[in-house]
């Protein structure tokens, strides 16, 4: 049996006053979830481990069944394995937004989703400026990319800045946790307010500026760590092969680790405009040679730090009907049996712009399984499913796991 996991980013939510009380999940059409959860198990799943930030690599690793405490090193150590750049003994990555500031505050943590073509030039001049032997910036996408630093202490508090949204940028600086990170916390701090002498007259920012657009004019690094041990997911499942298909280097880093072969798909951009169509494509052809796929769709999750309810719902429906519709009806005629799981990595509710640690709903279905009483997929409808608040590695063992209708 084939299996693929279809994960909206952010897609959970709170009910909000202006949709009458339902979350945008409930109040979106989702003909395609609402027949699985119906023709499937449904129930919820704890992605965030106690103790640990609420953040899309920390969820991603719970989804995959991954032990938290022993293998979480931080989101940059990911975003370096997506890009090539392998860490070396001693090296610390971090995550490295382009951010915009203005007066005072952070203004969005996006620098108003910039290119990656602008933000490319603008890391090689902070890369001249900035960087040394110990120092290096690598770009990533868009927003996200990553800074690498020989010989610091990962000790840190970093707040990511999708957490402080229009709040004062200062507060939200980094601090050392013990008295032996306060040289590097310095350091960190010292870079961001310097970028942001260097990135403010920019010719990049002058024409984002003269277009109307917000201007990457501040650096903000955060999610400190070092190279990871992972086992892969064949080591930890026993499938021979297995892809992931993502915009997002979080992701793709994760997949590098988890022994999972990256899929590029033309158009990915991890927004609401993303090319659904292309990675629907993307994942049933992996699924032709490969055990396992994991298909991530960012959208729902950037709607969701925008505080955009409509575009919420869009990027909600988007992921209904022009992803999960084609793929299941594609593989529900398959010879081979293909086991669809669907669900977010942690809920990014619109009225806080940030994620939460909430528990997550999720809907499996394979061909002859026994149905729950659940007839749509939402965050509450799942309370009445089969499973409770799965946690760990439950819910990967629950997907791929032989039909079983006891």
């Amino acid at each position: 049996m084939k299996t693929i996991i279809i994960l909206g980013d952010g897609m959970a939510d709170e009910p909000i006053e202006a949709l009458g009380g339902k979350t945008p999940l409930q109040y979106a059409h989702t003909p395609y979830m609402d027949k699985l959860a119906a023709l499937g198990v449904t129930g919820q799943m704890k992605t965030v481990a106690d103790g640990f930030h609420p953040g899309s690599e920390v969820a991603n690793l719970a989804v995959l069944g991954y032990d938290l405490p022993q293998v979480y090193e931080g989101r940059g150590v990911l975003e370096a394995a997506s890009i090539g750049v392998e860490l070396q003994p001693g090296q610390m990555a971090m995550r490295c937004n382009l951010v915009c500031i203005e007066e005072e505050k952070i203004k969005n943590h996006s620098a108003g989703h910039i290119s990656t073509e602008e933000a490319d030039e603008l890391l090689r001049f902070l890369e001249e400026k900035l960087g040394n032997d110990r120092i290096h910036f690598h770009t990533g996408v868009s927003y996200r990319h990553l800074l690498v630093l020989d010989g610091e202490d990962k000790r840190l508090n970093c707040t990511p800045p999708h957490d402080v949204p229009l709040h004062p940028f200062r507060p939200s600086m980094i601090k050392a946790e013990v008295p032996e990170a306060q040289q590097s916390a310095d350091l960190l701090n010292e870079l961001i307010l310097h970028s942001q002498e260097l990135l403010k007259d920019h010719p990049v920012n002058l024409r984002r500026i003269a277009a109307g657009k917000d201007p990457a004019n501040s650096i903000w690094p955060w999610s400190p760590g070092y190279r990871p041990a992972m086992q892969t997911m064949q080591e930890m499942y026993g499938f021979k092969e297995g892809a992931v298909i993502s915009a997002v280097d979080l992701i793709r880093g994760i997949g590098v680790y988890a022994g999972l072969k990256n899929i590029e798909v033309e158009g990915a951009t991890g927004l609401y405009d993303t090319n659904y169509e292309g990675k629907a494509a993307a994942a049933l052809e992996a699924l032709k040679t490969n055990d396992f796929v994991y298909l991530h769709i960012e959208a729902s999750d950037e709607a969701g730090h925008e505080g955009d309810v409509d575009l919420k719902i869009k990027t909600i429906e988007y992921l209904d009907k022009r992803a999960i519709g084609p793929i299941y009806e594609e593989v529900k005629n398959w010879e081979e049996p293909v086991t669809i799981a669907v669900l977010p990595d942690h809920p990014t509710p619109c009225i806080i712009r940030t994620h939460t640690a909430t528990p997550i709903p999720f809907l499996i279905w394979k061909p002859g399984i026994q149905p729950d009483l659940v007839k749509t997929y939402d965050e509450f409808s799942v309370l009445e499913g089969k499973y409770n608040i799965l946690q760990k590695d439950e819910f990967m063992k629950e997907v791929l796991k032989a039909i079983d209708n006891s």
